[in-house]
């Protein structure tokens, strides 16, 4: 599998291409923002018809993640859904994948801004959740603890490497995973809102195909956040 280890906390976490988190030590795949649905939500709220597969094609790679990686813990950062309603009208076929998907395994929701939680759903629920000394919330908070969080859809283009790509974005303390959902916008990593919250030697790694680590370029002040985002940021 094309992954990137790296060190954080005193343990090896592990990038993958999907960006999904692993976590080999503790048997443990972390997710952020698939925001199941959203076709469905913006359908409702716009009037706007995306093709309908989104939930199926995030669920497709979740499956595929968990495969490979063998995780007996599942940790979903915050906006697994779009919004409440999304939850509630989850395709029934799309709900037995994910309950199938639940099965056997310690299943961890946290609150995001979209979705309190999916409280129709197995699983646990929660506003934060810590194994040793990280904490694992939706949204980067000011602390001097170890944190993993989402909520930004951190992206970053770098020369070469083609258009701007998901991807994570960490250094000594505080990790941001890209969002895992198909219909997802981003934050440029260089961003002031986003590049603010980390030390100046910060590290990026581009998902997809080929995931490539490189060192987080300075904050540019020019860099806006792109319209899908702020939108989402509102709602």
């Amino acid at each position: 599998m094309n992954t990137q280890a790296f060190p954080f906390a005193g343990t090896t976490l592990t990038a993958l291409p999907s960006g999904a988190l692993s976590l080999p030590a503790e048997e443990l795949l972390c997710v952020s923002d698939l925001h199941l649905g959203k076709s469905d939500r913006i359908a409702r709220r716009q009037g706007l018809m995306l093709p309908p597969f989104d939930t199926e094609a995030t669920l497709d790679r979740l499956d595929a993640d968990l495969a490979a990686t063998g995780a007996r813990t599942v940790i979903c950062l915050g906006d697994s859904f779009d919004d409440p309603a999304a939850a509630d009208s989850l395709k029934e076929d799309n709900l037995t994948r994910l309950l199938q998907l639940q099965a056997g395994r310690h299943w961890i929701w946290i609150a995001g801004n979209h979705d309190p939680a999916p409280l129709n759903l197995g699983g646990t629920h929660l506003a934060a959740f810590h194994i040793g000394p990280i904490t694992f919330r939706h949204a980067a908070t000011p602390t001097t603890d170890y944190e993993v969080s989402g909520h930004y859809h951190p992206k970053l283009a770098l020369p070469g490497a083609g258009s701007a790509r998901p991807c994570f974005v960490f250094d000594d303390r505080r990790l941001i995973l890209p969002a895992y959902g198909t219909y997802t916008g981003g934050l440029h990593g260089t961003d002031p809102a986003l590049r603010s919250l980390f030390a100046p030697r910060a590290f990026a790694i581009l998902t997809g195909r080929k995931t490539i680590l490189a060192p987080l370029p300075l904050a540019r002040p020019d860099r806006a956040p792109p319209v899908p985002l702020r939108r989402a940021m509102r709602d």
